[in-house]
């Protein structure tokens, strides 16, 4: 009895033994491996658009740097950073005592120019006269007719001879008026450029008095203001670009972002390409725009050429600020309700062949690798034209 009882555990023993190693070898054969849930996602459909982002900085369309016609000292400040401006609204007031005696001073110039050719042409005109003579041929009759008394023994020779004198007198008068009537014209050509030199520097007193008064050129908002009451103001006119800037202007009401695209994307950009603007103070918040320019030419910078585009913004609510920081996502191409799945879950192959890794439960692997057609990406999501379905689960690399 006991030698059967140990011949019974050692079979028993065996036939445990042989279960174990079979369920393990069944389980090397053909049981599935499990894969970690967090890699594994589903096929989803929605909006995919394929995008390049252009940064830059806010800037107003229309924008105006305001700089002084005169010079002088700030007097008043009439508008602060900020505020609204309309078309010819006093911006800044001048000190306006220099300028109004330097404009004193250009009438009483022009008055004296005026008196002198006044006086140069009542000279011209009186040698205008005498050079015509008018006492020559009376004086010339006197003579003719002394000459006949004469003869007839009714004056003496002294009466003749003086009758002679008046008459060469005369014609002295006469030479010399016309001798002086050129000295007489030039003179008031002198007089009359005098004069209009003198209207030019009142009318330039005149602008000079009245650019004291700086007006807005636009309607718009005052973005900038680096001058303060007493700040000295240098003209433009004597230093052109140099000359002090007394504030800037801009419509905010249409912005625009100015930023780069690279050579790879700029062929696929178009004019009136719509695009998704992002600042930093609105982070939750995005505001629509379009391309309005494009550089005909491309800028090179550390080997890598860029070209230049603008995108316009409706900014009507003015919430966005001149100079704020902004990306400008470029929408190139958008497709709607379309199949989606993420980028790391597509693989290619050396000829760019997409294949994905589909769940697939009972499988040696867990899981059996299937080709796609894919369409554009975004650079996280692919969009899917064949070889899956919505809700598929597929596996992330």
């Amino acid at each position: 009895m006991p030698r059967v009882t140990k011949s019974r555990l050692i079979i028993g023993s065996i036939v445990i033994g042989i279960v174990v190693f079979g369920g393990a070898w069944m389980t090397l054969r053909g049981g599935s491996v499990t894969i970690d849930p967090g890699r594994i996602v589903a096929v989803e459909r929605g909006d995919l658009a394929k995008s390049v982002v252009a940064t830059g900085r806010i800037e107003p369309i229309a924008k105006v740097e305001i700089k002084s016609k005169a010079n002088g000292i700030v007097k008043e400040l009439k508008v602060d950073v900020g505020a609204q401006v309309k078309v010819g609204q006093v911006l800044v007031e001048l000190d306006r005592d220099n300028l109004a005696a330097r404009l004193r001073e250009a009438r009483a110039a022009l008055g004296g120019a005026q008196a002198s050719l006044t006086a140069s042409g009542a000279e011209l005109e009186k040698n205008k006269v005498e050079a015509e003579g008018p006492d020559v041929p009376f004086a010339r009759r006197n003579v003719e007719r002394a000459d006949r008394l004469f003869k007839d023994a009714l004056i003496s020779q002294q009466q003749v001879e003086d009758a002679q004198s008046l008459l060469d007198q005369a014609v002295n008068r006469q030479l010399a008026a016309r001798t002086q009537l050129g000295v007489a014209e030039a003179r008031v050509a002198q007089a009359r450029a005098a004069e209009a030199a003198a209207q030019a520097a009142l009318e330039r007193a005149e602008e000079e008095f009245n650019n004291a008064t700086i007006r807005s050129p636009i309607d718009g908002t005052v973005l900038a203001r680096p001058v303060e009451i007493g700040s000295p103001v240098s003209s433009i006119l004597n230093l052109g670009a140099n000359g002090t800037l007394v504030m800037v202007l801009g419509d905010i009401s249409r912005v625009y972002v100015k930023g780069n695209v690279d050579e790879a994307d700029i062929g696929t950009v178009r004019m009136g390409q719509p695009a998704r603007i992002k600042v930093e103070t609105f982070r939750d918040k995005q505001f629509e725009g379009k391309i309005t320019q494009i550089s005909p030419m491309g800028t090179d910078k550390d080997n890598v050429i860029s070209f230049e585009v603008k995108v316009s913004i409706d900014n009507s609510a003015g919430e966005l600020l001149a100079n704020m920081t902004a990306n400008a996502e470029i929408i190139l191409e958008q497709h709607k309700n379309t199949l989606i799945v993420p980028e790391a879950a597509v693989i290619y192959d050396g000829k760019r062949n997409a294949s994905v890794d589909v769940v697939a439960p009972g499988s040696k692997t867990g899981k059996e690798r299937r080709p796609i057609k894919v369409g554009v990406s975004n650079g996280t999501k692919t969009q899917v034209l064949s070889g899956l379905t919505e809700g598929q689960k597929v596996v992330l690399q």
